[in-house]
């Protein structure tokens, strides 16, 4: 609140250009507070592509649909030089979607915004692709129950790692992922002697692939 107040933060690159000893003089601040907060600004520093994408809060661009854009593209530059032609090639992608991104990416302001992040030192990654190693191939997982992160970037998840994620426990599933509160599918795959992980296994099993969250 401090950093808007006093004119310091007017838009989101402003961030990045913030300095220590600026930071160390606000009130409630100090120098452990600033180190701390110039860190976190560091390591935000290489968003993964769909991650940006996400975050640009383009109309009707959800994470699945953010995560298919930057998985077709492979980078920015592409997906600034596509048009909607091109854009609706991408799963999950259709003519009003299309119509959306190619209008945002022409918008000046919005050119201005991503030249200015990239003039404060953001580099987005591409999507992360293992080495286009998919562990996770022939393998078929199940959702069921609450999870702490939105179900659907938990299925974009899996599916960059190879697996297939279905809608209903059967012999032929590989692993059933149980949230919160799971139910009958959970019922159904411990009947079934189907493997069954909780979130925190989960977690643990994205990061051992270098999954960034």
């Amino acid at each position: 609140v401090q950093l808007v107040e006093k004119n310091l933060v007017r838009a989101v690159a402003d961030l990045y250009r913030l300095e220590r000893e600026l930071l160390a003089g606000l009130e409630r601040m100090g120098e452990k507070s600033a180190d701390k907060l110039l860190a976190q600004l560091e390591r935000s520093k290489t968003p993964p592509l769909d991650r940006l994408l996400y975050a640009l809060g383009i109309r009707e661009v959800g994470e699945v649909t953010a995560t298919a854009l930057a998985r077709h593209f492979g980078s920015l530059d592409r997906i600034l030089a596509a048009g909607e032609e091109e854009l609706v090639e991408v799963p999950d992608v259709g003519p009003v979607v299309a119509s959306h991104v190619h209008a945002f990416f022409r918008e000046p302001h919005n050119r201005d915004v991503l030249e200015q992040l990239e003039q404060a030192g953001l580099r987005w990654r591409p999507l992360e692709t293992h080495g286009r190693e998919q562990p996770l191939a022939g393998q078929t997982w199940v959702l069921t129950g609450a999870l702490g992160m939105p179900r659907a970037r938990a299925k974009t998840l899996l599916e960059a790692l190879g697996a297939k994620v279905a809608g209903s426990v059967s012999a032929k599933t590989s692993v059933v992922l149980a949230g919160a509160e799971a139910g009958a599918k959970l019922r159904k795959a411990e009947s079934l002697g189907v493997r069954v992980i909780d979130e925190e296994g989960f977690r643990a099993l994205l990061e051992s692939y270098g999954t960034v969250l």
